[in-house]
């Protein structure tokens, strides 16, 4: 057990080490009913970059409106898979699993694609469109989101 244990310890290690970190700002809008302050979504995530494939921890807010009983703040853990690249736009795909917390539907699932465009080795921009899946135990509800991300990475790319 404690061969397995350092095993995974050194392999966590060595890809960090060839990973690229990175922090990423996405608001969104859903078509969830309400006024514009109610469907905005806004959520902040930190993760790594293994050449075509990231993994971040997301955290945010479904809504920028308060409750009083439902909170509207989640985790959520994100993976990102560049399907697809030509010069300097990627298509991805984001396949997301986390929790809003004490909300009646408290499991969150995201899908959703985007279109990056590298402006610059460390900045990138992507128009995203894709569904958040929200669900409890005795409901859910789904919402399609649009929205746009501003991704810093804190090294240029290995090129």
């Amino acid at each position: 057990m404690k061969k397995l244990k350092i095993i995974v310890i050194l392999l966590i290690c060595s890809l960090i080490g060839y990973s690229q970190t990175y922090i990423s700002v996405t608001p969104t809008v859903s078509n969830s009913p309400g006024t514009m302050y109610g469907k905005t979504n806004l959520s902040i995530e930190c993760g790594y970059q293994y050449n075509v494939l990231s993994i971040g921890l997301a955290t945010g807010k479904t809504s920028l409106i308060k409750m009083k009983n439902d909170t509207t703040i989640y985790a959520e853990l994100r993976t990102n898979l560049n399907v697809f690249q030509q010069g300097q736009f990627t298509n991805t795909i984001t396949i997301g699993m986390g929790r809003v917390f004490n909300a009646q539907n408290y499991l969150l699932t995201e899908l959703s694609y985007s279109i990056e465009y590298d402006y610059s080795e460390q900045f990138h921009i992507n128009l995203i469109a894709g569904q958040y899946y929200f669900s409890g135990i005795n409901s859910l509800l789904n919402e399609n989101v649009i929205g746009i991300s501003f991704v810093y990475y804190m090294k240029p790319f290995r090129k």
